[in-house]
């Protein structure tokens, strides 16, 4: 903080976790947080900090709103993320509040005077490119599994891999069950800010290579080593060929709904019967009710839902629009509410671009499926139920001659593109 803060000042304070991490890689700092030493909850208090902890003192500060947490450590009392019980008091070191982080990179602090404390090797670890859990305590919290899965998607790009130790951890903590008692909430909140990185698919191959996928998606896990068609997938595994599709929808779209999307399209292809491989005739509405099931378990919100739902069902009729007849076109922009909601119909094209780009050697071929099918939707929506209003119709005859004006708007859009 620049010049002297009447708030904090004669407190023990430092700066910690992401704010030391991103700055030491040269990446925008976007929020900080900070740790408290040596003090007690009514100080915090007396000072004008906020109380915002509901399981352990946290504050905000008065004027910049920023956390400040009294130090604390930590103690597992039972499965899952939730058992554990804390422990703040002055006499809680700042060292002990580092141990109790998930990842060296993520338990370093800095002095008021810019000077580091970095007790576990986090600066070297992140020279190294590695994440590797800062003690044993990380097997007591299944969420650290997620975490890690996440910031490997994160700095990805930057070449960051789980170190090969704190992997083996995790895989032993998935083999225990810990996995298994993490709320669906939880698991959501997790996938969807792992969606959101630059790398999204470093999430899932994390989670595969720790066993986590299969007991928490196995819908997905059930992908890998189904083989397809090579003529139309040179990389034949589906399981890759779906990372594939998530790496090319990341670069098509920051919309998580449409990146979810694309990592759910293929799910019906995990249960094609094997006599019918590498074929899989029918995989469309074999997904949609693991979709649904997914969704339900993990409290998907409905709009990354029904974009997936809409994905799984409708990607092979968008990758023939060119060969579509008129009226298949139509029956697409209705089945797909496309005419009241155009912005998610939009978006269900850039999921279908990004399966027909993510395969091997694909990856930059143009797609005028989705330019098609959107100026065949412009032109529909031209048409005007008022005018056949004016002309006398009613109900029923509105909505026919509607339908009739916008089959024909079609025609002649598909006319001109010809």
């Amino acid at each position: 903080m620049s010049g002297p803060d009447p708030v904090t000042d004669g407190l023990e304070i430092y700066l910690v976790g992401g704010a030391v991490r991103d700055r030491l890689l040269g990446r925008p700092v976007t929020e900080r947080d900070w740790v408290v030493v040596g003090a007690t909850p009514q100080e915090m208090e007396r000072r004008g900090f906020r109380p915002v902890g509901r399981d352990f003192p946290v504050f905000l500060h008065p004027e910049t709103h920023e956390e400040y947490a009294l130090a604390r450590t930590e103690r597992k009392t039972g499965r899952g993320y939730h058992g554990f019980s804390f422990h703040a008091a002055p006499d809680v070191t700042l060292e002990q509040d580092l141990a109790r982080r998930d990842l060296t990179v993520n338990a370093m602090a800095e002095r008021p005077d810019g000077g580091l404390v970095d007790p576990f090797g986090g600066r070297r670890d992140l020279e190294r490119r590695q994440l590797r859990h800062v003690s044993p305590a990380f097997r007591e919290d299944p969420v650290r599994i997620l975490r890690l899965a996440r910031f490997t998607a994160r700095y990805a790009p930057l070449g960051f891999q789980p170190a090969a130790e704190t992997l083996a951890m995790a895989r032993s903590m998935v083999a225990d069950g810990e996995v298994d008692a993490l709320v669906p909430e939880r698991v959501w909140q997790e996938t969807e800010r792992a969606l959101a990185e630059t790398r999204p698919a470093a999430f899932v191959r994390v989670l595969r290579d720790c066993d986590a996928l299969l007991r928490l998606f196995p819908e997905l896990d059930a992908l890998f080593g189904v083989p397809q068609r090579p003529e139309y997938h040179p990389e034949v595994d589906t399981g890759l060929h779906t990372l594939l599709v998530l790496e090319q929808a990341a670069a098509l779209s920051d919309s998580t709904a449409v990146r979810f999307a694309a990592l759910l399209h293929d799910l019906g292809k995990g249960v094609t019967p094997r006599d019918q491989w590498p074929r899989h005739i029918g995989h469309e509405h074999r997904g949609i009710p693991l979709v649904r099931t997914l969704c339900q378990r993990y409290r998907v919100p409905n709009a990354h839902r029904d974009l997936a739902l809409l994905a799984a069902e409708h990607h092979l009729v968008v990758h023939r629009a060119a060969e579509l007849r008129p009226e298949t076109v139509l029956k697409l922009l209705e089945r797909t509410d496309a005419f009241r909601r155009p912005e998610r119909f939009r978006e269900l094209l850039l999921v279908c671009e990004a399966d027909a780009r993510g395969r091997t050697g694909f990856e930059d071929r143009p797609y005028p499926q989705r330019g098609l099918l959107l100026r065949c939707l412009e032109a529909a929506q031209e048409v005007n139920g008022r005018s056949f209003a004016a002309q006398g119709l009613q109900g029923g005859e509105i909505a026919r001659a509607i339908q009739e004006a916008r089959l024909e708007a079609i025609r002649r859009c598909r006319g001109r593109m010809a």
